[in-house]
């Protein structure tokens, strides 16, 4: 419980944020109308993004204390207020050609026109993030040095010959069929956000690369085995990857910028609690095909984020994916536990 103090005491903090705003413009109605939008976004937020919670744990477990309280400290402003207000804010200002202070007001004074620029420009987000998370799942999937794999024989023979150049390729092709649904005044700035997120992916891998050369040095080497800034970057851009899906289905369900962002503040430290809570309980060493379902289900995640430039995804039937990958996980976890505790009792003593 200690693992989530934080987070609860956050939680109250931003929904009597929450009831404030919504008691200075509607009253009692108002208040008891954000205090349950927020909690509705707080909730979305976290069924989104269980299976980032399981990536970043099975990333962070390797790490010593420092990065590890780098990541959520620094790592949750970033998340809360980079992600969930900056970064909507960036997106609508270079298309209307605004300054931020003017696009904050027009959010607030004018959330409807606030809301049609941020989702004009869904496409474009949805093939950054769906390049970046394809790369994460297929780089998983193509890992021959994993030693357990869900998906048995099958698993294990993909994983012997797929490389990295082939997970690009396959992105690339995703990235190019994600164009091929758009109009054409739109399909070079699909092609050029799906390009990004291939490259965004490749310079963090090559930064991580480059710092972990540096292990010769008995000091350097042990703090960059320990996590190092290409792990925290790779983290964040995962996080960002996650965090635009859940703010453009929060405009779902209202249109009040200061609401989604309590909100999904709010289910922002969840997720990151629930981080801590797998690290430090070793929750991926006793369910082991855990990370194996939160891979698979950040693979469905792109592919779906892929569909959305044309096609309309609903929420809940992307948080319903994924969740049935991470619970499948888990009771294929405890299968194999079962089944190996049964071989050892058999065993002669």
């Amino acid at each position: 419980m200690r693992h989530f103090r934080l987070s609860i005491g956050v939680t109250v903090i931003l929904m009597a944020l929450a009831g404030w705003w919504g008691y200075e413009h509607r009253g009692i109605a108002g208040m008891l109308q954000a205090l349950w939008i927020t909690a509705v976004l707080g909730v979305l937020e976290v069924s989104l993004s269980f299976d980032n919670a399981v990536v970043n744990a099975s990333v962070l477990r390797g790490w010593n204390e420092f990065w590890r309280k780098l990541f959520l400290t620094v790592g949750i402003l970033v998340a809360v207020f980079g992600m969930r207000l900056i970064f909507p804010l960036v997106i609508v200002s270079a298309a209307t050609g605004l300054g931020l202070v003017e696009v904050w007001h027009m959010a607030i004074d004018n959330p409807q026109e606030y809301s049609r620029h941020l989702t004009e420009k869904h496409a474009e987000v949805a093939s950054f993030g769906g390049a970046f998370l394809m790369l994460v799942f297929l780089n998983f999937l193509f890992d021959e040095e994993k030693e357990l794999h869900w998906l048995g024989w099958i698993e294990e023979k993909v994983g012997k010959y797929g490389t990295e150049g082939l997970a690009i390729l396959i992105t690339l092709s995703a990235v190019c069929g994600a164009m091929s649904l758009m109009p054409e005044a739109r399909k070079l700035p699909v092609l050029v956000a799906g390009v990004t997120g291939v490259l965004i992916y490749i310079a963090v891998q090559w930064l991580s690369a480059l710092l972990e050369k540096e292990e010769h040095d008995p000091t350097v080497g042990k703090m960059i085995s320990q996590g190092s800034i290409g792990g925290f970057l790779y983290l964040e851009v995962l996080d960002a990857s996650f965090s635009f899906d859940g703010v453009i289905g929060a405009f779902a369900i209202t249109n009040d910028v200061v609401i989604i962002m309590l909100g999904l503040a709010i289910g922002a430290m969840f997720v990151r609690s629930m981080t801590v809570f797998l690290v430090y309980k070793g929750t991926l060493e006793e369910f082991v095909f855990l990370e194996h379902g939160a891979h698979y289900a950040i693979g469905i995640l792109a592919l779906i984020m892929f569909a959305s430039v044309h096609y309309h995804i609903p929420e809940w039937f992307t948080g319903l994916s994924g969740l049935a990958f991470i619970l499948v996980s888990l009771w294929s976890s405890v299968r194999y536990r079962r089944r190996i505790a049964h071989k050892e009792h058999a065993l002669p003593s």
